[in-house]
């Protein structure tokens, strides 16, 4: 595995698949890692044919958060480094204009967990767990905290912040963590159909709404509606939305164009 690519990309028509491949490093993220992802999020950013992202992980584990290896005696500036660039792909996962699934099979863990927050959708396998152990090492997880806490109640994001104690796929589904839990077998299929679903749609719409629904997590209640208002006015202007309503009222499949 040493002369292979630490991070895979492969699209499969409309979709995808970036699958982290240090399995003998439960996919730790180095700095190198977040470099490459950060690189490849943004040329997908700029494919007009990729509809959909897949993010999964080779081997035991999802991903076991970052390298804790090249972690020891390094200078501010590393550190300041590393988790600036963490904190780049988080971010760039959710401005990328389409929707990101995460692949859960195994473990996710301090920054693996925040991987799994940062998505838009996220599916697990029942032998998945998730933690935010950092403060058993004296290193508070503070950085997964952020989508962590915009993801599941704040109560229960302290709880396993300040514990450390992993929790099930089922727990994870029950407070929001993951969308669906489902069967190693049915992994694959259970994504397929999410991303079926999310390639029916208009490219565009889809795009806006994701814009605009991560935006207003930053704001108040009026500001949010006030920004929706205007995102909604925009995209009714757009060919989709008058196509897609014209297509339902004639009882017809409609036609995007993406515009």
């Amino acid at each position: 595995m040493d002369n292979q690519p630490q991070l895979l990309c492969e699209q499969r028509d409309s979709v995808v698949h970036l699958t982290l491949n240090r399995p003998q490093k439960r996919n730790a993220l180095s700095l190198s890692l977040l470099q490459d992802i950060m690189q490849e999020l943004e040329r997908i950013a700029g494919n007009p044919s990729a509809r959909v992202v897949v993010l999964g992980g080779n081997g035991p584990a999802f991903c076991a958060g970052h390298d804790l290896g090249e972690m020891v005696d390094q200078p501010e500036e590393f550190y300041r480094d590393l988790f600036s660039s963490c904190t780049e792909v988080m971010l760039k996962i959710r401005q990328l204009p389409q929707p990101v699934i995460a692949r859960v099979h195994g473990m996710a863990t301090a920054a693996g967990c925040q991987l799994v927050a940062a998505c838009d959708l996220a599916v697990a396998t029942e032998a998945a767990q998730f933690a935010t152990p950092g403060v058993k090492i004296g290193l508070f997880c503070t950085t997964p905290m952020v989508p962590l806490v915009r993801a599941i109640p704040a109560k229960i994001a302290m709880e396993m912040l300040l514990t450390g104690t992993p929790i099930s796929a089922d727990r994870a589904y029950e407070i929001g963590l993951i969308n669906r839990v489902a069967s190693e077998d049915e992994l694959d299929p259970v994504i397929a159909q999410y991303c079926q679903k999310i390639c029916e749609s208009s490219r565009l719409t889809n795009q806006v709404g994701k814009r605009a629904f991560h935006r207003q997590y930053a704001m108040n209640e009026t500001d949010a509606y006030n920004d929706a208002v205007d995102v909604m006015t925009t995209n009714m202007l757009t060919h989709d939305a008058q196509e897609g309503i014209s297509a339902f009222l004639e009882k017809r499949p409609p036609q995007w164009t993406g515009k």
